[in-house]
């Protein structure tokens, strides 16, 4: 399976050219264009490797480090502009495994994640995996990449199944769809609640008793969508 890389920045240029790239060198690529919705995804669909702009708005780049820190030890390459060198240090201090400055070459940031990626297969930081989730009568097991109802399998494709993980994160909650779209799909298909949609759909029919009376996967009005737990 490719290494999962999670790009973080607001430059939707920058961010939509090296995602190509990326998945042109064979990565799996998630994108974000803010520290919260990176982070979010994160806890979802744990990456490889960060690669984390510094300069974001709301929660800078140095205070996500600190976030992901406490989260997993998953290693982190910050992005930077050359005239913020205190911060490029101050990063490295707070336990960045590297930075590179931004403008740069493709080839240069490539070397680099190859780099990090192997210092931190060697010493393991990328071997834990996600734990298994019981919703009700629902079980998803990240790591396997199953579902379960009443013991039965689902064949789910993998956007499905990461919809539907994301949910049962956090069961019994509601979860926005402009949230839904940042932790499944990245930050790139933001103002696209067509695509939350039609895969809530689907699942339903794979999932609900009755999909047009759901009682699984619900829907709040105005908001998003939330996971119950039924019975047995």
């Amino acid at each position: 399976m490719p290494d999962h890389i999670l790009l973080v920045d607001d430059d939707v240029l920058l961010r939509r050219s090296l995602a190509f790239n990326l998945e042109q060198s064979g990565y799996r690529v998630g994108t974000a264009a803010n520290a919260e919705d990176a982070l979010a995804l994160a806890r979802r669909d744990r990456p490889n490797l960060v690669l984390l702009d510094i300069g974001l708005p709301g929660m800078t780049g140095l205070d996500a480090l600190l976030e992901f820190r406490r989260q997993t030890n998953v290693p982190v390459i910050f992005l930077t502009a050359r005239s913020r060198e205190r911060d490029q240090v101050l990063g490295l201090e707070l336990g960045a495994d590297d930075y590179i400055n931004k403008p740069f070459d493709f080839d240069v940031l490539i070397a680099r994640v190859k780099a990090v990626l192997r210092r931190s297969q060697h010493t393991g930081n990328i071997s834990d995996r996600s734990a298994p989730l019981q919703v009700g009568n629902l079980t998803i097991d990240p790591a396997a990449h199953t579902v379960t109802v009443d013991g039965q399998p689902v064949n789910l494709p993998p956007r499905e199944f990461n919809l539907l993980h994301a949910l049962a994160l956090q069961a019994g909650h509601v979860i926005s769809t402009e949230d839904l779209l940042a932790q499944v799909w990245g930050a790139e298909y933001q103002g696209e609640p067509q695509v939350i949609y039609v895969h809530i759909r689907w699942l339903r029919e794979k999932l609900e008793q009755d999909p047009n009376h759901p009682r699984r996967i619900v829907s709040v009005r105005g908001v998003g969508y939330k996971l119950e737990a039924q019975a047995a």
